[in-house]
């Protein structure tokens, strides 16, 4: 969480307690905190208010998708992988039914819990949406190179489709075991 700021911070926090899905990684809390340190500044000792942040979610302990693909023993087990993608497709349904966009949905940011459901993680770069807006336009358009849809790349445009974009690179990679990013 370096570099954000406080706005960031406590905007992830309200989309993070709006998500309560079992295809959601679970938030339990966080702690906001700043401590002092002595830094150099043009040769003087300066106090330098320091922020430290922390998110608190439940225990996932099967760890991420992106691991599960990369381990080929896992390439017939096509049952669990229908099962991944309908548990991703659900808690995405859920976020954008709560006007919750994700922005980076990638297997990295998918979960496995125990039993091999998915769970949706890494709310650091999404947006939520008041009522009745389904656009918005960006100049600053963050997230991973080829997991960013085109539409907002090119124009900054962010709706549910930027989503929907992700979704399909993973149900492609679910499906042929090939990263198209």
């Amino acid at each position: 969480m370096q570099n954000f700021s406080e706005a960031t911070f406590l905007d992830e926090i309200n989309c993070l307690i709006k998500a309560k899905h079992t295809n959601i990684v679970r938030f339990l809390g966080y702690c906001a905190d700043t401590y002092g340190e002595y830094v150099r500044y043009e040769g003087s000792l300066v106090l330098s208010e320091v922020p430290q942040r922390l998110l608190c979610f439940e225990y996932v302990p099967n760890g991420n998708l992106q691991k599960y693909l990369e381990d080929k023993s896992h390439k017939d087990e096509w049952k669990i992988r229908y099962q991944m993608i309908r548990g991703i497709c659900n808690g995405l349904n859920y976020l954008h039914d709560q006007r919750i966009i994700h922005l980076d949905l990638k297997p990295d940011n998918i979960l496995l819990d125990a039993r091999m459901d998915p769970k949706i993680t890494d709310f650091g770069i999404s947006r939520c949406f008041d009522e009745g807006i389904t656009r918005v336009y960006t100049k600053n358009v963050r997230g991973t190179r080829g997991i960013i849809a085109p539409e907002t790349i090119v124009h900054g445009e962010i709706t549910v489709k930027s989503d929907i974009y992700g979704l399909g690179n993973i149900i492609i990679h679910l499906l042929t075991g090939r990263n198209k990013y």
